[in-house]
Parts: structure tokens; C-alpha cells; sequence
């Protein structure tokens, strides 16, 4: 569990999957984090249990934000290579433009680097704005690191930020 001054990042519980539903089904999120398209709320309840799994098993690095014991957001690696560790991460739209992002960012970013990982990598759709300012708060630098995604049947240029260990 990661304290901040506002903040707990922490492994799932049970019965926080309403809340894991909604942000896996937000619309607003969708526009901006890659999401499956569910055919069935099932699909969406399986997801969170794997993500339940993955945030108890130490086998990934997938925490729940929580405002006041509430789920916010979530934080999660997408993939890991060596001591990098690539993440991604989302805060509710009711909850975004208060700094929650930075603040999770920041806290995940710092306990990385206490687990051993020498470098953190972030990406974001070049049109998000709001991610890449977050990822600059947090001191990450743009890379050289350019992808063009299909995603939802439209394709979005995907840029990448990073930040390494101190030495």
C-alpha cells in the first residue's frame, strides 16, 4: 500500500468491482485509454477479477487509486523488459484536473524505483494533452518512442514518455 497526502494506491478488494466496472466502461475513458469493447457485462466482471488477481499475485504492478476508500482510478503495467517497466494509468473524468494523476503517478514512479526498476515508461495519445502534462510533472521526458495504433477503428499517434532511476 502507497500513502500520499490524498491518496492510497493498493491492491483491489472484492468489492470494489462496481467501481472497476464503471471505469472499464466510461465512455470519456474510452476516448483515451485502450479498452476492450465488451459484448457482456460478464466480460467486463472477468476483467476485473483478472485485475483482482494481478493486483494481489506481485506477478504485475496493478494498484486501485482511492480517494476516501473510493476507486477512482487504477494504475497498471502494461509491459515489463528487464529493470523497465512500461504503465498506464486512469482517473475517473469526475475526478480528473485536481492533480490525482500526478499524485498517483508520481507515488507508483517513486515505489518502482524502490522495487529495483531503473527506468518508467508512460505513453498517451498525442491529442491527450492533459496525460502528457501529467507525465511532465512527474518529470518524465518525451522519447524518441513514436507509434502510430489502431484502436476503435480510427488510428492515433501514440508518443512516449520516460523517466530513470537517480543514480
Amino acid at each position: 500500500m502507497i500513502k500520499t497526502s490524498r491518496l492510497v494506491l493498493k491492491a483491489y478488494e472484492p468489492e470494489d468491482q462496481e467501481s472497476m466496472v464503471e471505469l472499464l466502461t466510461n465512455d470519456e475513458i474510452k476516448k483515451t485509454f485502450m479498452i476492450p469493447d465488451f459484448q457482456s457485462r460478464a466480460d467486463v466482471i472477468a476483467l476485473f477479477k483478472r485485475c483482482l488477481e494481478f493486483s494481489v499475485s506481485g506477478q504485475h504492478y496493478e494498484r486501485g487509486i482511492y480517494l476516501d476508500k473510493k476507486l477512482i482510478g487504477f494504475i497498471n503495467d502494461v509491459f515489463t523488459e528487464g529493470n523497465s517497466i512500461e504503465l498506464g494509468y486512469v482517473i475517473h473524468p469526475d475526478f480528473q484536473n485536481r492533480g490525482y494523476a500526478t499524485e498517483a503517478l508520481s507515488a507508483a514512479i517513486g515505489d518502482l524505483f524502490q522495487k529495483g526498476f531503473g527506468e518508467i515508461i508512460a505513453g498517451a495519445f498525442e491529442n491527450n494533452t492533459a496525460s502528457c502534462r501529467v507525465m511532465e510533472k512527474c518529470k518524465m521526458t518525451r522519447t524518441e518512442r513514436e507509434e502510430t495504433i489502431k484502436y476503435r477503428e480510427q488510428l492515433y499517434h501514440c508518443i512516449y514518455y520516460s523517466i530513470k532511476k537517480p543514480e
